[in-house]
């Protein structure tokens, strides 16, 4: 586990710096304590990494949950009652895992799996831009289109304009320079520049920077404009932060509703993230699923049980992981070590880090998910990828993600049923014999009812007075709802002067008078040729 450390002590300082600030924005956008928002991130890190199969995955609170945390405390009575939905989300994913459920992230086209990475990157970017600029009236971590705060993202930019803090752009725009100058300059002069990350030297330069300016009404960092870690007095005050969840509300319906929601939902952004994750791996590792949905399940029941947010695989923390250089899931399980340490020994200290640092280095990782060349890529690629891709990016940024992701998912099943219906068959028309038209259907490797419209238009447009073979010598499987459009095609074949020619591994058959009896086919069935 320690192979890669040179790689994942660093990666994981980074993924610590851009965990805190969602981690606590994803809490207060949930309506829950700011403290459960840093257990699932401790969790996440900590438990989740050690059991997940993932090498580069991150795991914590994630912001598309949020609104349903948000609605299940009002719904519950309480955030304890909360709490047992949580666990019991837990126990259902563990049984979902049990069940091999892992199999459905596979079913999702490439180019949506690519919308999604490319759709989170400009919202990251878009969401953080207030942030960057000292406008921290929505919390990190909302990144639904309509927010919490009763604006939307384009309306929170423009209101940025009247509320701009200058202090807080300073060292912002000084933060991002130093990453920018990190990442191309530096980071190539020697190994001290890759051991030491740009995001550690530009947190440490705002702290400085917040320090130095404290007293300076024009140019100093207010508290709002701050990371606001709760800071226990002592430690009792330290565990009172924990809640516990209600078992006696478990018997109320309620209670069941919302934590097959919160397995159904997190399970599938957890299959989500894995899928897209294993694609931006540049060494290419693949994620057992189906012990991913049991280490979810498992961090899950331990978040519930201490108080902490459900926890999902997240891709904003996983791509600052990869894109950091991360190997290993040390790289995960450290930084939630980190989160856990710093909020017991160094809170005051995380107090004075600026959220306009923290927005600079999520601004770089939304532009390395969003870079312009992959439009241009997904482009070339043709319309059948370039038009899933881009309701997947606009659904994300204009909705949310899984109602981007599954307008995405839509748009690309109808573009598979598209080709499907356009791919069933090849048809080659011959010169006259004999007075009349010699026509020859191939039929595809796989036939189903899908093809049914395009196959029923072929052959009710035949002209009268023609000879049709139909080759069935390459499919391999052919619905009972084909043969019986078939079958009744030879009563019209009839009436039209149509002789039929049909050419198939079970044999050859001229005008045959029923496609059912020569296959001994019962109805409703399907049949394999192979």
């Amino acid at each position: 586990m320690f192979k890669y450390i040179k790689n994942d002590l660093p990666a994981s300082i980074v993924v610590f710096f851009v965990a805190l600030p969602l981690c606590l924005g994803i809490a207060l956008a949930s309506g829950a304590p700011l403290f459960s928002g840093l257990i699932a991130g401790i969790i996440g890190g900590i438990l989740v990494g050690s059991i997940s199969g993932s090498k580069i995955g991150v795991s914590g609170p994630a912001a598309g949950l949020a609104a349903v945390v948000l609605t299940a405390i009002g719904t519950l009575g309480g955030y304890e009652n909360f709490l047992v939905s949580v666990v019991l989300g837990g126990f259902i994913q563990l049984i979902f895992g049990f069940l091999k459920a892992g199999i459905i992230g596979y079913y999702f086209p490439s180019s949506v799996i690519k919308g999604m990475l490319t759709g989170i990157g400009i919202i990251i970017i878009l969401k953080q831009i207030p942030h960057f600029f000292g406008y921290d009236a929505d919390p990190e971590g909302d990144f639904a289109f309509f927010q919490v705060d009763g604006e939307n993202t384009f309306s929170e930019i423009i209101n940025t304009i009247n509320n701009i803090s200058l202090g807080s752009t300073l060292i912002g725009v000084i933060g991002l320079g130093i990453l920018l100058l990190w990442s191309s300059i530096l980071s190539k002069k020697g190994k001290i520049f890759q051991l030491v990350q740009g995001p550690l030297v530009a947190v440490v330069a705002g702290i400085i920077y917040f320090f130095v300016t404290a007293s300076n009404s024009k140019f100093g960092i207010s508290a709002s404009h701050l990371v606001n870690v709760p800071v226990p007095d002592n430690l009792d005050s330290f565990i009172g932060q924990f809640s516990f969840p209600n078992f006696s509300a478990i018997t109320n319906p309620d209670i069941w509703v919302i934590a097959f929601t919160i397995a159904l939902v997190a399970s599938l952004e957890t299959l989500l993230c894995v899928e897209a994750t294993d694609k931006l791996d540049p060494h290419k590792n693949v994620t057992p699923t189906n012990r991913e949905l049991l280490a979810q399940g498992t961090g899950n029941i331990i978040s519930g049980l201490i108080g902490g947010l459900p926890i999902t695989q997240v891709i904003v923390r996983s791509s600052a992981n990869i894109q950091s250089g991360g190997r290993s899931k040390m790289s995960a399980i450290i930084h939630g070590f980190f989160l856990l340490i710093s909020v017991i020994l160094i809170p005051t200290l995380l107090n004075k880090i600026p959220l306009s640092v923290l927005a600079a280095i999520l601004l770089t990782v939304g532009y390395k998910l969003a870079k312009p060349a992959l439009f241009k890529k997904m482009y070339e690629l043709g319309w059948k990828q370039f038009i899933p891709f881009t309701v997947t990016v606009l659904g994300i940024v204009f909705i949310d993600l899984l109602y981007g992701i599954g307008l995405g998912l839509l748009v690309g099943i109808i573009v598979i049923l598209m080709k499907s219906y356009q791919n069933s068959h090849f048809l080659h028309i011959e010169d006259k014999s004999n007075g009349k038209h010699k026509i020859k259907m191939t039929l595809a490797e796989e036939v189903t009812f899908f093809n049914k419209g395009a196959i029923l238009k072929e052959l009710d447009s035949l002209p009268r007075d023609t000879f049709l073979e139909i080759n069935l010598m390459t499919t391999r499987y052919l619905d009972h709802d084909i043969i019986e459009i078939l079958d009744d095609f030879t009563f019209k074949a009839k009436e039209r002067n149509i002789d039929i020619k049909l050419v198939s591994k079970r044999g050859i058959i001229e005008n045959p008078s029923s496609f059912i009896e020569f296959f001994e086919l019962r109805p409703k069935s399907s049949i394999s040729l192979s």
